[in-house]
Formats: C-alpha cells, sequence, structure tokens
C-alpha cells in the first residue's frame, strides 16, 4: 500500500493546467499541488526546471511532463493502462508524446479558451 495519493504538481497561475489537474482529480485519487504550494520536501525531488511542465509525484519515482500525463491516465482510467508498456515499446511513441505535450504547454493561452478553470494562485 502506498503511503501517500499520487500527487499531481501543476502550475496553479494557468487556467489550462488547473483545468488539467482538476480533470485528473475528478477521475482518480490523487492530490494537487500547485507550484505555489509545493513543500520543500516535493521541491528537492523535482527538476531544477519543474516550471517547464507537470509531474506526477509517487511515493517512489517522479514523472514529469508527457510521461506524467501518461501516468495520470493510467491510474485514472486503468483499462487504458495496459495499452501505455505497448506504446512505449513503439519506435518513436516517447518522443510523439514529449512533442504533443509541448505543443500542449505552449499552446495553453489557446486551450485555455476551449477548456479552462480558474488558477488557484489567483484567486
Amino acid at each position: 500500500m502506498t503511503e501517500h495519493p499520487p500527487r499531481v504538481v501543476f502550475d496553479d497561475e494557468c487556467g489550462f493546467c488547473t483545468w488539467c489537474a482538476r480533470f485528473t482529480a475528478r477521475h482518480g485519487d490523487v492530490e494537487l499541488v500547485g507550484f505555489e504550494e509545493l513543500t520543500p520536501d516535493q521541491l528537492a525531488r523535482l527538476p531544477d526546471d519543474y516550471e517547464t511542465c507537470t509531474h506526477l509525484l509517487t511515493d517512489d519515482a517522479v514523472y514529469s511532463c508527457g510521461e506524467a500525463v501518461e501516468r495520470a491516465l493510467a491510474y485514472d482510467f486503468p483499462l487504458l493502462a495496459p495499452v501505455f508498456p505497448v506504446l512505449r515499446q513503439v519506435p518513436g511513441y516517447e518522443w510523439l508524446r514529449e512533442r504533443l505535450y509541448r505543443w500542449g504547454a505552449n499552446n495553453r493561452v489557446l486551450l485555455g479558451k476551449i477548456a479552462r478553470d480558474d488558477p488557484p494562485a489567483k484567486q
């Protein structure tokens, strides 16, 4: 049994990022932690450039960017979980996953016009 549910670390000043994080929380047992709320212990586990993407913290691992989204989807939707190990065997999948993540991150203002929630750091 894990000590804590996974923690989704996200940019809590971004409306689209907030919507994505809350989507994850609505569909699974995860804790949400905005960049502004990080504890020193959590911060120590993250990469130096942690503000460039979302992260999923588990008791024994840290997943970042596209891999964090993939792991969160697998956690929230167990029927999808077996698909991702197969996809990871496909040449170019991880590269494409990260490119798609980066496109979304770079276009979050545009995506925020479609899906957004009020960011907690701006309330």
